[in-house]
């Protein structure tokens, strides 16, 4: 009888209403702990929370410059670099000025010596216009076609005109006193009044230029014809036609008499003094 009731009593146990109650209440308590273990944080994952909070603000505080991304390993240490040197080149205003400006504005000095120096080209230009209007050639004698010089022969040495003899300068300077009426001592002209600077014809226009007499590209009877190899001649006459008629001595011809026909425009010509 007993072990039948155990029997029935494992086989279809019936619980009682007490162990019901004592059943739900320990499923509660289960699910209020585990409600507890799960609300309950890991203090190990606060930390590591604290630090990297932490950490930024502290990467926020940071200067710019504190960063340096250079590898401390290949930073080159500059008390071992060689001491090194500036050269300056000195440059002076002015070439600052032309660098910048590219020009130089004309100065009130300079404007006034370019007007004085037109107002003076037009006055002799105006002289010189003057001259040829009104020049008349005085034939001094038979021998003005022919060679009249009076130094021929007489050697090479200095005439009696300081230049020398059977050159084109003297027989120029003689032709000039002639046509002056002086064919003696004391002479109207000579090296020492007509060209000081120099007995050479190259310098003979620099001379007339020096004197401030007339100098011109328009050939007139009796003027000094500066041709080509700084060669000086005697204008004999202008013809018609343009072409010029001159006297020389010492072209071509050693120290001779000659005669040639040139055009207008192959001279300058050197007009009397005086």
């Amino acid at each position: 009888m007993t072990k039948s009731s155990e029997l029935d009593l494992s086989v279809n146990p019936e619980p009682s209403a007490s162990g019901s109650s004592v059943s739900r209440g320990s499923r509660s308590a289960a699910r209020k702990a585990e409600a507890a273990r799960a609300g309950r944080k890991n203090p190990l994952a606060v930390l590591f929370t604290m630090l990297a909070v932490g950490g930024m603000f502290a990467v926020i505080g940071l200067p710019a410059y504190a960063v340096n991304p250079v590898d401390s390993a290949t930073t080159t240490d500059v008390s071992s670099l060689p001491a090194q040197s500036v050269v300056a080149a000195s440059v002076g205003a002015d070439t600052v000025v032309s660098a910048r400006d590219g020009f130089t504005a004309t100065t009130p000095e300079e404007l006034a010596a370019e007007k004085l120096a037109a107002e003076t080209l037009a006055a002799q230009q105006a002289s010189a216009a003057a001259l040829v209007s009104s020049y008349v050639y005085n034939d001094p004698g038979v021998r003005a076609a022919g060679d009249d010089y009076p130094f021929n022969g007489m050697g090479t040495g200095l005439s009696a005109l300081r230049y020398y003899m059977g050159e084109c300068t003297d027989f120029v300077a003689w032709r000039l006193n002639r046509d002056a009426g002086s064919t003696g001592a004391p002479w109207k002209w000579d090296w020492s009044n007509l060209t000081p600077g120099g007995g050479s014809a190259n310098q003979w226009i620099s001379a007339w230029n020096s004197h401030g007499w007339p100098v011109s590209g328009t050939p007139v009877a009796g003027a000094v014809a500066v041709t080509e190899y700084m060669h000086v001649a005697y204008v004999k006459e202008v013809r018609g036609d343009g072409t010029v008629l001159i006297e020389e001595y010492n072209f071509g011809n050693y120290h001779q008499y000659g005669q040639r026909v040139i055009s207008a425009g192959s001279a300058t010509y050197l007009y009397p003094p005086g």
